[in-house]
């Protein structure tokens, strides 16, 4: 291989973070949120290897689901990064497809390295990552495919295990073993030989090399998934795979379709305070204390509270006399745990989906490429809600048969097209727009437009629209 390979990050955008719900849910998860800083944690990881980053690095290709595509463009464009490519995956099948793809676009590049990386964790040292991305790289150009092993802090039952063989230059090592979660007594054992360390999920490897690997153990994938590339589409600013031939890729993870099976893995073991936000205790774990272990985020009221987490996201909250308690309160839910059931969190959210409960999947905020909408009060024949468009952005040009709706701004701009009409409302002005009437609602402004709509007919289900134009490829 070539001496002067580039980097090409690869953003594994698909989890849904069930064990952070009631805060992450399916349509907004837990890498789209600032959980413990300004940045979002995709921003964050789309950030993490910076300029000084040696080989070059090219431009990451991020792989996501169709519900989140807007959100993920706009998140990267806010933090000043365009991407390589944005992938839509139709459904999900697993990391080693995702990947695949990945490698499938960079195939002109035979130097190509690709740089796997969850969106979803949090990397509190990246000057730490970066070096050992450095270590790793003369790995890769000699043909390994390498796993950068978390350096243990504790002997955690919730994390697989790499275990290290031969050693190789540079501190890194063979792989010896990958190992499933352990019991705790095996657990400590790993950590007291000093051999083992956690798997996180993250690799370096030629893009070359990972295909020809993963044809040789899973030679299904690969195939499948250069048919759905080839006959996928551009759709915008995104690129979207071929649905039905998507559908009849293998689901497989890379670890269980590669690294376990390979004989060219290797590791490199880093201490980067890494974690993978993957339940409460662990985000209370990573979140500022006070002097008692307690995080508040909120208004809340703390009472006689230790090594307490409490989040409200809108009404006040009081908490007294609680240890090692979760308290989650949202527009529309609340948790509450204690830490050493927080791994159970994602029973509810299963249970809630059995029952049909759309709070399992969906916030009461809901984001649109133009921007968002939230329920505020429902019922017989009327809805209210509370919108927000940004700065430059427009809905799609519509109608409704079953309900009229009533806008009335309280930020901001907003310019209307309401049948016949084009008119311009500041704030405290008002529109009544009647059942069938065609219309737009736009931000001409450089603030966000916020304003309240009162919808009132005899339905008013979100599948009462008809599309007449829209700038976001949207069908009706």
């Amino acid at each position: 291989m070539a001496s002067t390979p580039t980097i090409y990050p690869v953003i594994l955008s698909g989890g849904s973070g069930s064990r952070l719900w009631p805060l992450s849910r399916e349509q907004f998860p837990k890498q789209l949120q600032a959980l413990t800083g300004t940045h979002t944690l995709i921003q964050d990881t789309a950030l993490r290897l910076g300029p000084e980053t040696t080989p070059k690095v090219a431009a990451p290709i991020v792989v996501c689901n169709d519900a989140h595509r807007f959100i993920v463009a706009e998140q990267l464009r806010a933090v000043g990064i365009e991407p390589k490519a944005i992938i839509i995956e139709p459904e999900g099948r697993n990391t080693a497809p995702a990947i695949a793809v990945a490698a499938q676009v960079v195939a002109d590049d035979p130097n190509a390295l690709l740089l796997v990386m969850p969106s979803d964790h949090l990397i509190r040292q990246p000057e730490a990552f970066r070096v050992a991305v450095a270590t790793a790289v003369p790995l890769a150009k000699d043909g390994k495919l390498v796993t950068f092993g978390i350096t243990p802090s504790a002997a955690s039952t919730a994390y697989g295990y790499v275990k290290q063989g031969d050693s190789l230059h540079g501190g890194a090592f063979e792989v010896a073993a990958f190992v499933e979660k352990p019991d705790a007594k095996t657990a400590q054992s790993f950590l007291d030989s000093g051999d083992y360390s956690w798997n996180g999920g993250i690799f370096l490897f030629p893009a070359k090399i990972f295909l020809d690997e993963l044809n040789r153990f899973e030679p299904d994938i690969a195939p499948k998934c250069q048919e759905a590339l080839d006959k996928g589409s551009n759709d915008l600013f995104f690129f979207r795979l071929d649905a039905e031939t998507f559908a009849t890729v293998p689901s497989q993870s890379i670890d269980y379709g590669v690294m376990e099976r390979t004989d060219k893995a290797a590791v490199v073991q880093v201490d980067m305070g890494w974690s993978d936000v993957g339940s409460w205790s662990a985000l209370h774990d990573e979140s500022e204390q006070d002097e008692d272990g307690n995080t508040l985020i909120g208004d809340v009221v703390s009472l006689d509270n230790k090594n307490t987490y409490v989040r409200s996201e809108r009404q006040t909250t009081a908490v007294v006399g609680l240890e090692g308690a979760i308290v989650v309160v949202t527009d529309d839910a609340v948790l509450v745990t204690d830490r050493a059931h927080d791994q159970k969190v994602k029973d509810v959210v299963t249970h809630l989906r059995e029952s049909g409960n759309d709070v399992a999947t969906a916030h009461a905020k809901t984001y649109r490429p133009w921007g968002w909408f939230q329920t505020v009060d429902e019922g017989d024949r009327f809805k209210v809600k509370r919108i927000g468009v940004k700065p430059g952005a427009k809905l799609s040009l519509q109608k409704h048969w079953h309900r009229s709706e009533h806008w009335v701004v309280v930020k901001g701009a907003a310019q209307v097209i309401n049948g016949d009409q084009e008119i311009l409302l500041g704030e405290n002005e008002s529109t009544f727009i009647p059942a069938g009437t065609t219309h737009r609602l736009e931000n001409p402004g450089k603030v966000d437009l916020e304003m309240i709509e009162v919808q009132s007919g005899e339905y008013v289900g979100e599948d009462d629209i008809v599309r007449l134009d829209d700038d976001y490829g949207r069908e009706n």
